[in-house]
């Protein structure tokens, strides 16, 4: 089914009676404010430098001995 020039024509006015024209033209402002941003905030993605972070473990102090581990079998 395609739309007929007609329908579209009818579509188009109870948009307009629905809405109003203040409100359709505010929210096609809204909508390309809210384009711009993400915009711009793509650029600024862009040209910052990616956070570097370290992966030095720290050695250990003293490790676990073998007596301090449990075991599978002495848990029960």
């Amino acid at each position: 089914m395609s739309l007929g020039p007609w329908q579209l024509v009818i579509i188009a006015i109870l948009i307009l009676v629905l809405f109003g024209r203040g409100r359709i033209s505010e929210m096609m402002g809204d909508f390309g404010k809210g384009i711009k941003s993400f915009k711009q905030g793509m650029n600024e993605e862009e040209t910052k430098p990616a956070k570097q972070i370290s992966h030095d473990a720290k050695p250990a102090d003293e490790g676990l001995t073998e007596d301090q581990v449990k075991k599978p079998s002495e848990s029960k």
